[in-house]
């Protein structure tokens, strides 16, 4: 039993799945041809799902997102024909297990069920606790989702520190009372960012967990 009450801030941490802890700009970037196709693919359905709230299949938004910023959606299918090749970010694993080793871990992602659990398969630690988009009926940063994956670990806000991978999740985090790590790896640029803790790895997590 992982919770430990000697004077650690909290009980729990919770991440963003497919920017906090996995690369999944990469395999956006492999689809749409380059980098910055990719990125503006990515970017736009970052923003529809955003604005989205409630649920909608979460394949047909990624293809809608791709039609907006003129990729061919025939070409965006790929994308899930290659889900199986996301990949963790370089330091994910280590930071990991060193981190479940003193703390509950979860996980909040938008997409599918199905999705969202092939992308934890890439990454070889266990997860104490996850929701899905799909699952929960709403996106990010739609309150249902933080309180979801907060009632399944049973730990307060107050308790839980939450590992953004967009500014999006960033607020929505903040709105329910968590402390944030925003993970940036990318350099997304945000106005009035309100993280407790804005870095382009995972490293210093341990220093604030304590580790």
């Amino acid at each position: 039993y992982k919770i430990n009450m000697n004077k650690l801030r909290y009980d729990s941490v919770v991440f963003d799945l497919l920017t906090g802890l996995i690369d999944s700009w990469s395999l956006w970037n492999e689809v749409a041809g380059c980098k910055k196709i990719g990125h503006k693919w990515r970017s736009r359905y970052l923003e529809i799902t955003y604005k989205t709230f409630e649920y909608k299949k979460y394949e047909d938004l990624v293809l809608l997102a791709a039609k907006d910023v003129g990729l061919n959606t025939e070409l965006a299918q790929n994308l899930f024909k290659k889900w199986n090749f996301l990949r963790p970010w370089p330091e994910t694993n280590e930071i990991l297990k060193l981190i479940s080793q003193k703390y509950l871990i979860g996980f909040a992602t938008n997409c599918s069920i199905q999705k969202g659990e092939e992308a934890m398969n890439v990454i070889d630690i266990n997860f104490d606790f996850y929701v899905t988009a799909e699952e929960v009926g709403y996106y990010k940063p739609h309150p249902s989702m933080y309180n979801r994956i907060l009632e399944k670990m049973n730990s307060a806000p107050n308790r839980t520190l939450f590992v953004a991978g967009s500014p999006f999740d960033v607020r929505g985090a903040k709105n329910i009372g968590m402390d944030v790590y925003w993970h940036n790896r990318i350099g997304l640029n945000y106005k009035n960012e309100s993280a407790d803790h804005v870095e382009t790895s995972l490293y210093r997590l341990l220093e604030v967990l304590d580790l």
